[in-house]
């Protein structure tokens, strides 16, 4: 432990021992669980602990000096600065009104922008899946158009080897045998 005593230390471990008298027992076992935390952390003991309260019973540590009041024409200077400095706090704080409307307003017109841009792919995509289907149609119409017409020059096809055959066939003289 330093020699001096930290007075912000010294409050909080007054704090702690405070609620270790006091009636509900919860508060008490965690004001003595942090005792022993920050005795462990800062490496002190039971024995330094106790030096410590009996160095402090007699003389309590000394309270900071009051700071020293300065003269009327100083004080006039300071009322001088102080007004000059709430004039650059009002200034400043009407800066940051100003500049927390226009983020407002930029975030607003940026929520608008996105919700436009989310319509827009979506007429795009909707237009894509139209031109798709559009491109798909020519195709099947032609693919049903080839099928047409390969099935009508097969039909033609196979009445045109008819009529040939039909044409070529030697004409058989009438057997008029079985009537003599």
């Amino acid at each position: 432990m330093s020699d001096k005593l930290d007075p912000k230390e010294l409050k909080i471990l007054a704090d702690i021992l405070a609620l270790v008298l006091e009636d509900h027992p919860g508060q008490s076992a965690n004001a003595l669980d942090a005792i022993r935390n920050r005795a462990r952390r800062n490496g002190t003991t039971g024995g330094a602990l106790k030096n410590l309260f009996t160095a402090l019973a007699p003389n309590p540590p000394s309270r900071p000096p009051p700071r020293p009041r300065a003269s009327r024409a100083a004080s006039g200077a300071a009322a001088e600065e102080m007004q000059a400095a709430r004039t650059r706090i009002l200034q400043l704080t009407e800066s940051v009104n100003r500049l927390d409307l226009d983020l407002r307003s930029a975030r607003a017109r940026n929520e608008e922008l996105r919700s436009q841009l989310y319509l827009t792919q979506q007429a795009r995509a909707e237009t894509q899946a139209a031109l798709s289907v559009m491109r798909a149609r020519p195709t099947q119409r032609r693919r049903s158009v080839v099928a047409l017409a390969f099935a009508v020059g097969a039909l033609v096809g196979a009445i045109g080897m008819g009529m040939v055959r039909a044409m070529d066939v030697p004409a058989v003289p009438f057997r008029t045998t079985a009537l003599n």
